[in-house]
């Protein structure tokens, strides 16, 4: 909702020269079975604020008056997951993606007969064929990240020494954006989120709509219709209005969610450990599964989206885990950020992927990224209309982008589509004008191949992994998940195709 006049909370911020002045009110405690909070300070500052002797408190804008908060037990919760169970699994299969991958390749490439002929290095054959290894540079990328360990995947007691000290942490914002339409999808997200301010005092569970979406008895935050910026619009215009309303510090963290994300217990405790622990880092993601609602509903959008999850664990992987840099664009669920980068970048950025270009700006004034531990989880679209928009939303929006790195990413998107092409043309004229592959090329097409259908595969397995199914449910869901990620690829080369020649011009907003 729009702030209402009233007395301000308090944050505190470390001051040497002066001594602690709080406002005294009486804290909720945790073990009550309901809570309800105000503007008091205590509520709105971390465990390692209150013990700071010298904090002292600033003005900061009110936050919206609470609903009530049960406690853990006894909650009925929507935001559950195996995350540990996951991250145990990950901490040691990229083992196992070196040993599947290569040697399924040298399977297809040596043992099953495909007209491969050593004595030839090039022949008429190889100019349609061209298509094959077009694929080749998303794909090297792919297993390198698959064949580097998941460093970050079991947690570490820290131990607090005095040359080893956490990075203080005001607030956790738990953010859910939305337009708020979706009164339903609104109220599910805060359902499933609003006990976790039970997890750490810092912690808050807030949905940020837009004007007249507005929701009472949850804390809801709504952007005046009258408000503007420069240049953004839609999800980036709210964004930016609660940044400037929220008066950020380097204390405070805000994660990002889209309308149907949820976050379990689990990864809300890595996040604060990067917070307070990934000292130099100031942003970061994790792991974004589509198992959340209507999993397996309609597999041709479930193992579509499989493909999403194996990019996390392989490229997206390699880039937060190892390089710290957004080489390879961001999420805009998911998203954690310190408040200093939000001050420095702001959200008056204009594009149709605000996540990707916040990113590369935040890049470009220095601000490292690391990988966090986590596990957020979503949904795949419900229909082919929305599955089509949501692509084109997101090709057309990293190649309006005005930096060089977007446009050479959406190339080599675009690249799939003609690969499909390619790979079409070659099977009909193979039938007349037949020609053996050197191999050379057969051996490089196999490696794309087998590496492509694997993302599917072990994203759709670590989705059905976290979802709880039983052990042979998930194994037997690996051949169906092959099967239909033959469709998943001309849907994706559909929806490249459908950017390309009907570009939208405003924000697609699918429904879910």
């Amino acid at each position: 909702m729009s702030r209402k006049a009233g007395s301000p909370r308090k944050k505190a911020i470390p001051d040497v020269d002066s001594t602690p002045a709080f406002v005294e009110e009486t804290i909720p405690s945790r073990d009550n079975n309901s809570w309800e909070t105000s503007t008091d300070v205590s509520s709105r500052m971390s465990s390692d604020t209150l013990n700071d002797p010298k904090a002292v408190a600033i003005d900061v804008a009110p936050s919206p008056k609470k609903g009530v908060i049960p406690s853990l037990e006894g909650e009925i919760r929507t935001n559950k997951g195996n995350t540990t169970l996951v991250f145990n699994m990950l901490a040691y299969a990229w083992i196992f993606h070196i040993g599947v991958i290569l040697g399924m390749t040298y399977i297809m490439s040596f043992q099953i007969p495909q007209h491969y002929v050593w004595d030839q290095y090039w022949n008429k054959g190889c100019y349609w064929k061209m298509g094959w290894l077009l694929p080749i540079p998303y794909t090297l990328v792919c297993f390198i990240g698959l064949a580097m360990p998941v460093k970050n995947a079991k947690r570490v007691n820290q131990v607090i020494t005095a040359t080893n000290q956490p990075r203080r942490v005001d607030n956790l914002y738990i953010l859910t954006v939305t337009k708020g339409d979706n009164k339903s999808a609104v109220m599910r997200a805060w359902d499933a989120h609003k006990h976790l301010e039970l997890l750490d005092p810092c912690v808050r569970v807030h949905v940020l709509t837009d004007e007249p979406n507005h929701f009472e008895n949850i804390n809801c935050y709504t952007c005046p219709r009258e408000y503007s910026t420069q240049r953004s619009k839609y999800k980036a215009r709210a964004l930016e209005w609660y940044r400037s309303t929220m008066r950020y510090t380097e204390h405070d963290w805000i994660l990002h969610l889209d309308e149907e994300s949820v976050i379990d217990d689990e990864s809300v405790r890595r996040v604060l450990e990067f917070c307070r622990w990934q000292k130099q880092y100031t942003w970061g993601q994790g792991v974004i599964m589509y198992n959340q609602y209507h999993f397996w509903k309609n597999p041709f959008y479930t193992v579509a989206d499989a493909l999403r999850v194996g990019d996390d664990l392989s490229r997206f992987h390699l880039q937060y885990s190892y390089f710290h840099c957004p080489v390879f664009g961001a999420h805009g669920s998911f998203l954690l950020t310190n408040g200093t980068v939000e001050n420095a970048v702001t959200w008056d950025l204009g594009s149709l992927t605000e996540d990707f270009q916040f990113a590369v700006k935040a890049w470009q004034m220095g601000f490292a990224c690391g990988s966090i531990a986590g596990i957020v989880r979503e949904q795949s679209p419900l229909d082919l209309v929305g599955f089509m928009k949501q692509r084109r939303r997101w090709f057309v929006g990293i190649r309006r982008l005005p930096s060089f790195l977007p446009k050479i990413l959406a190339f080599f998107w675009a690249l799939g589509l003609i690969s499909l092409y390619c790979t079409v043309a070659s099977i009909v004229l193979g039938f007349y004008v037949p020609t053996d592959t050197p191999l050379w090329f057969g051996v490089l097409k196999d490696f794309s191949f087998v590496t492509f259908v694997y993302l599917y595969a072990y994203g759709m397995f670590v989705s059905n992994l976290d979802k709880g199914y039983h052990p042979l449910i998930v194994i037997a869901l690996i051949p169906v998940t092959v099967v239909f990620q033959f469709a998943a690829v001309i849907m994706e080369a559909a929806a490249v195709m459908y950017a390309i020649i009907l570009p939208p011009n405003d924000f697609d907003v699918i429904k879910k």
